[in-house]
């Protein structure tokens, strides 16, 4: 039997991607709902027409949720109490669930899932795919959480996780509370915040004199250089003088207990910061 789907958000930034991806798929019944005017038209344009929220929810198999975090408590609220006992929500951002945002209900599965977005490196030859950042038209992987539900479960939420984030290389099967060690303790509190610093200063340099097209381009470069090195891509080492310059770059720069972002108690305030819009202390 078709499984029915209802996409929350449909016209989003994120929820665009999805519908466009899902409508062209016919294994599914894909029902769309968007209450923006911007987010209707961006519908429009796709050829796709917005579906009453409240048939939606009465029809649905599936319910994924493409809206923002500091909606998701209210919007999830409303949905699940009236869908079809045996119907799946899908959350796709891990912070909603972690932090209890989604009510209590044991007769229906949770599942959430999360694209790692297409990698630095990666074999894509197509120059629109190679320029495609978010994932969609290049490959990707994307990691999936079981929150609650059965294993065939788990098995239908990878499905259509694997179709609304198509093309997919791996999908990793994390949980929930693993999933928000990625993101946002890794992705966002450390990586963003590093990459925050090294524009910074490169800010900084060209400020001191150095040409910006110069050091934009040492700097993206040695990136590359460095990551490759880093992640395994590349078999070298790093030179001695380099080795002293990050030792003393640990020690100038990074707090000796900055690992401390990981730290459960850390990770809640942050996800509580994404889906309630508290200050993070």
């Amino acid at each position: 039997m078709t499984k029915t789907i209802a996409l929350f958000g449909a016209g989003g930034k994120i929820g665009s991607r999805i519908a466009r991806l899902l409508s062209q798929d016919s294994a599914y019944r894909t029902l769309f709902i968007e209450g923006g005017e911007a987010g209707k038209a961006r519908l429009q344009e796709m050829g796709l027409s917005p579906t009453p929220a409240e048939d939606a929810v009465r029809e649905a198999d599936v319910v994924i949720l493409a809206v923002p975090d500091l909606l998701i408590g209210k919007i999830a609220g409303g949905i699940v109490p009236n869908l079809k006992s045996g119907s799946m929500v899908i959350g796709l951002d891990p912070a909603a669930p972690f932090s209890g945002k989604f009510p209590p209900r044991d007769d229906i599965s949770y599942f959430v899932t999360h694209p790692c977005h297409p990698p630095v490196y990666n074999d894509e030859a197509d120059p629109t795919a190679r320029t495609d950042y978010f994932g969609g038209t290049a490959k990707q992987n994307i990691v999936c959480a079981l929150m609650q539900g059965t294993g065939a479960d788990y098995a239908l939420g990878e499905e259509i996780a694997r179709k609304m984030f198509a093309p997919v290389m791996k999908a990793h099967r994390v949980t929930v509370e693993q999933m928000a060690i990625l993101e946002p303790a890794l992705v966002e509190t450390v990586t963003i915040t590093c990459m925050t610093v090294i524009r910074e200063a490169m800010d900084e340099a060209i400020r001191r004199g150095v040409p910006a097209e110069a050091a934009q381009d040492f700097l993206l470069g040695h990136i590359n250089i460095d990551i490759a090195i880093l992640f395994g891509f590349l078999n070298a080492q790093f030179s001695d003088g380099a080795k002293m310059a990050v030792q003393r770059g640990m020690e100038q720069i990074i707090q000796p207990d900055w690992k401390k972002v990981f730290e459960p108690e850390n990770v809640m305030r942050e996800v509580r910061v994404i889906t309630e819009g508290t200050q993070s202390r």
